[in-house]
């Protein structure tokens, strides 16, 4: 039996010929000239700079793709937030609704505590989220927040008091670290698409900081794509009451039977309201349909940011965030408020927080819903969501206006609507003239657009020469959070110091925000807080010492190259008072090439 051939070809087997196969010459040489050339030569066709610019765009959609995934898991996760809130609150409210289906539970009391919890514990979320950021990382914090949320709405298959108040809780703790992390991701989004867009600079290329306002361009229009989508979730939360909730309310006629007072001269939250707004209860398999939904959507707002955003920063630069120390962590929020810039924006923190929340308590219900009936307040919303998805556009306009325009557009607008709305008393179950109200929330969603987009590029502008905005996304959205909670005590108010508290709000904002400019003109010092060195503990690991991203340009050009000891770096090797020298890293050994003195 013949032996087979072997499948491959064995290395110094003799040819036909009586030479090695595969040999190009005496002793196995390989030959020259064009044979070598095509054997280990580079590929014929390869364009080192058209791959280089195919990688480069592929960044850049990667980079897109990041803001649209993070901006469309923030419209999931807050559509399925509001909607729920809205529609559990409704159920609640019915008296019969309460009696049949949860008898002596005290779902009021439960309310009110689930209310408490989301507004108040955001009110010491100075003291965590920075610290969350940087132990977690931003990707992962926000991440985590939403996963939160998604808790919240499981735990309304089965309403108990041990159920929703602890999940509230656990949602008021994450809404600004959300936030915050969302506002650092899409700044750092801006930062990056420069970089892949202008690869070839000199300064890219030696990882230098760019410009002043090189990356605002991009900036300005991944927060308008980003807050596009914030506002139709405000239209996506109506979906439970337009295609569920709506067909179990009764109409207006006895909804608001007992009602007198509506706009400018009513009180509190719905005086006089009646108690029973469902003409018949829903089935608990029809709410378990809505809430099974509403948990599908908050699961694919989690799979959203794990799966298709990437992350805000290298690894390298992740364990500079948290070498510089949790005590300091701790501090620089604090100690970032000493900058003049954001104390005068602190109202303007503040005014954004209010013109939210009374649109959607105040006019909606003080003025829509009061003389419309409850059926109407899902189309309300609508107006809003769509009006300011749509006016979000406006905010492309920082890119060939000043700055200052569209910062004091937005109030202006919301100035001018607050004045019309002290003189409006509209009259209760007359719906000739229902276009003002829709008229009035549209516009309103405009100077919301103007104003929340404005804000954040001016943020992410002031603090350009710094890598990482966290900080100040925090301060910026912890004020917001105050705001929030005192909207959240002032809710019994009457509707005129409602309307005056929103009035004083505005022209203090604008006020401070253009003394703030005044001050920038005349180029007044800003104090920044001293960001210490990173401490690398790590024995093994390269690092570059000179890299600290959290260090602002401004700081970097007035320390000399090697921090002093109070900045947590040592000193030079021989240097300094006589002791015991500090015990050098073997890779710094093998940087220098000898040992340095002190060492054993």
């Amino acid at each position: 039996m013949e032996a087979e051939p072997p499948l491959y070809r064995v290395a110094g087997a003799m040819g036909p010929s009586g030479e090695e196969a595969g040999a190009g010459g005496p002793d196995g040489v390989l030959p020259e000239g064009p044979e070598l050339d095509e054997f280990v030569g580079a590929y014929p066709d390869y364009n080192e700079e058209e791959e280089e610019r195919r990688y480069y765009r592929r960044k850049r959609l990667g980079v897109i793709k990041n803001v649209v995934a993070a901006s469309l898991g923030a419209m999931l996760t807050y559509s399925v937030y509001l909607g729920l809130l809205e529609m559990q609150m409704i159920l609640h409210y019915d008296e019969t609704y309460r009696e049949v289906k949860y008898g002596s539970m005290g779902l009021p009391d439960i309310d009110e505590k689930m209310l408490m919890g989301i507004n108040v514990t955001p009110v010491v979320a100075l003291l965590y989220t920075p610290v969350l950021i940087r132990f977690f990382g931003t990707k992962w914090v926000m991440f985590l927040a939403v996963g939160i949320y998604a808790l919240f709405v499981s735990t309304n298959y089965w309403e108990r008091f041990y159920t929703l108040v602890p999940s509230s809780v656990a949602l008021g703790v994450a809404i600004v670290p959300l936030w915050a992390s969302l506002g650092n991701y899409i700044t750092r989004m801006s930062q990056k698409y420069y970089e892949y867009v202008n690869y070839k600079e000199e300064h890219v290329e030696e990882q230098r900081r760019p410009p002043r306002g090189a990356h605002t361009p991009y900036l300005v229009i991944f927060q308008t794509i980003f807050y596009s989508f914030f506002h139709l979730s405000f239209a996506c939360a109506q979906g439970p009451m337009i295609f569920f909730l709506n067909g179990y309310l009764y109409e207006m006629n006895h909804t608001l039977y007992y009602v007198q007072n509506c706009g400018t001269n009513s009180h509190g939250i719905l005086m006089g309201f009646n108690k029973t707004v469902l003409q018949s209860l829903p089935r608990s398999r029809n709410l378990i349909v809505v809430e099974s939904v509403l948990m599908s959507m908050a699961f694919l707002a989690m799979v959203l940011i794990l799966a298709l955003c990437g992350s805000a920063y290298r690894p390298t630069e992740e364990i500079d965030l948290r070498s510089v120390g949790w005590g300091n962590i701790f501090q620089l929020p604090f100690k970032h408020m000493r900058d003049y810039r954001l104390r005068h924006l602190f109202l303007y923190f503040i005014y954004t927080g209010f013109e939210v929340l009374f649109l959607c308590t105040g006019f909606t219900l003080g003025y829509g819903v009061c003389a419309m009936g409850l059926e109407r307040l899902a189309p309300l919303l609508v107006a809003y969501g769509l009006g300011g998805a749509v006016s979000s556009s406006l905010g492309l306009f920082q890119l060939c206006l000043p700055r200052q325009v569209p910062l004091v557009a937005g109030p202006t607008v919301h100035l001018l609507l607050v004045f019309a709305l002290f003189f409006w008393a509209p009259k209760p179950c007359v719906l000739s003239h229902s276009w003002v109200f829709y008229g009035v929330a549209v516009l309103w969603s405009v100077g919301s657009a103007l104003s929340k987009i404005s804000i954040s590029a001016l943020l992410g502008i002031l603090y350009e020469d710094k890598e990482r905005q966290d900080f100040v996304f925090t301060i910026y959205h912890w004020w917001q959070a105050l705001a929030i909670f005192a909207v959240y005590l002032g809710l019994n108010l009457p509707m005129k110091a409602k309307l005056a508290i929103m009035l004083v709000t505005i022209l203090g904002a604008l006020g401070s925000y253009l003394w703030m400019e005044s001050k920038l003109k005349r180029r007044l010092g800003y104090r920044l807080p001293r960001i210490p060195r990173p401490q690398h503990k790590v024995c093994g690991y390269r690092y570059l010492e000179d890299d600290n991203s959290d260090e602002s340009e401004r700081e970097s050009a007035h320390s000399p190259a090697s921090s002093d000891s109070e900045e947590g770096d040592a000193e030079p090797p021989g240097a300094g008072a006589a002791g015991p020298a500090k015990r050098r890293f073997p890779y710094e050994q093998a940087l220098d090439g000898e040992d340095g003195p002190g060492q054993e």
